[in-house]
């Protein structure tokens, strides 16, 4: 066993030394993935998927539950082989030995997380907050960015523990959904016939693909979960089982809440809303008042744009460690040891995306970045199967990772062209930024 001379943080074969406190716990962990995939996205996502799908709202949530569970398994062998801050941008560093790809690894990933973050701001912001009060939109969304920021930097622990009420709020909202459908069905009420039911026209296999590309984005969230790594007790044990166990308990929501919705309300009800579980919750006729599912979607706003923001400053933080940005920013607080100048710069960017107004192009943008994020990420654990490590880790069988690309690949042709040249933008300024950078670091040299 050793100890790390500057914190004190001691190492064992299955825990490496490390700056940040080790805080976070298996049900913890377990609470923070779970809190960040079932996001506000589930609020709006029937809708959604009913235009695509009509009232088969189960068969792409499904779909899109085992593709993201192939990307999932690379991870969960990376992050309990390395378990580090930092998350895919340091996988791509190992494995391919290019600073430019891990760069872009990187940046592609605070690129998503950042304008997820200011999105969520603005969300928060809009209409739900109206409802309580009515504020403008942009100086709220900064403020909130602000609290959210000084959560962040009490620490790691605090921030988790939050998350869990947060969570339990949020997913108590998906729990009355399904009671009160449940309710109408009790009373004869309902019609279970439209949960197989595809829009006039379509053909059954091309509408679930349709829809899993958009319910796959309500998946995504579990990559976060790889940038506190490095804040993870037993991270080779505890690091999988929460993993695949949120992972599978959100699609069983997702799954049981797409039931629900169509039982309820059919899909020309449900496309036409922009609140729809709250208008299945007001066919049930059971009572709950609207503001009740209003404060409910506040937290779960809150709750994905804390962890989107502690994922964004832990990456940071990695990556300055790893000279990938500059090393200021893997400055910590003394006393609490949570990065707090990665903490103040994410931020900083994520307020100055809120005054854009519209992310929505930008947001699909990010959703496009994400997926080279998991295609280098599938690539690596491959690659990395070369480099052995004293402590013991999750192995995921070859194929997975080899589907993992593949499913990648596939959502990846269904992106609009649109998508692409923003995509193209933002991947031309991260390497402008990457040139930066070595031209400071070779002056200062």
């Amino acid at each position: 066993m050793t100890a790390d001379a500057e914190t004190g943080t001691q190492a064992t074969g299955d825990e490496p030394a490390s700056k940040l406190k080790r805080k976070i716990t298996g049900p913890l962990l377990f609470l923070f993935i779970l809190g960040d995939v079932l996001g506000a996205g589930i609020y709006a996502l029937m809708g959604v998927l009913s235009e695509e799908v009509g009232g088969a709202l189960w068969a792409p949530l499904i779909v899109a539950l085992l593709l993201a569970l192939l990307t999932a398994g690379s991870y969960a062998e990376l992050v309990t082989k390395y378990p580090q801050a930092g998350g895919a941008a340091i996988f791509a560093e190992r494995a391919f030995k290019q600073p430019i790809v891990s760069f872009l690894v990187g940046f592609c990933m605070l690129a998503a997380g950042v304008t997820s973050a200011a999105g969520l701001a603005l969300a928060f912001s809009g209409e739900y907050l109206k409802t309580f009060i009515d504020v403008p939109t942009v100086p709220a969304a900064l403020v909130f960015l602000a609290l959210v920021a000084c959560l962040n930097a009490r620490g790691i622990s605090e921030s988790v523990k939050s998350n869990v009420v947060m969570t339990i709020i949020e997913v108590s909202g998906l729990v009355i959904v399904i009671a009160v459908v449940g309710v109408m069905l009790g009373e004869g009420r309902g019609d279970v016939s439209r949960v197989t039911e595809f829009p006039d026209g379509s053909t059954p296999a091309m509408a679930i693909l349709s829809g899993a590309i958009i319910a796959y984005y309500s998946f995504v969230g579990f990559e976060t979960s790889a940038n506190v790594a490095e804040e993870i007790r037993n991270p080779s044990r505890v690091y999988p089982l929460a993993l695949f166990g949120s992972l599978a308990t959100a699609g069983l929501v997702y799954v049981l809440v797409g039931l629900a919705s169509s039982i309820a309300l059919p899909a020309s009800t449900l496309s036409e809303s922009s609140g729809p579980l709250l208008a299945v919750v007001g066919e049930s006729g059971v009572g709950i008042p609207d503001w009740v599912f209003s404060l409910i979607a506040l937290v779960a706003v809150a709750n994905g744009a804390l962890l989107t923001m502690i994922m964004a400053s832990r990456l940071t933080f990695g990556m300055a460690e790893h000279r990938l940005l500059p090393s200021a920013l893997g400055k910590v607080l003394p006393k609490r040891r949570t990065p707090w100048a990665a903490i103040v710069a994410t931020t900083l960017v994520a307020m100055l995306l809120t005054l854009t107004g519209d992310l929505s192009t930008l947001a699909e943008t990010v959703v496009l970045l994400l997926l080279f994020v998991f295609i280098s990420t599938n690539i690596a654990v491959l690659v990395l199967r070369r480099d052995p490590v004293d402590h013991k880790h999750f192995r995921v069988p070859t194929v997975i990772p080899i589907l993992g690309v593949a499913s990648c690949v596939l959502l990846l042709t269904q992106q609009s062209g649109e998508v692409w040249m923003y995509g193209g933008l933002l991947l031309a300024v991260g390497i402008a930024l990457h040139f930066a950078a070595v031209w400071v670091r070779r002056r200062a040299a």
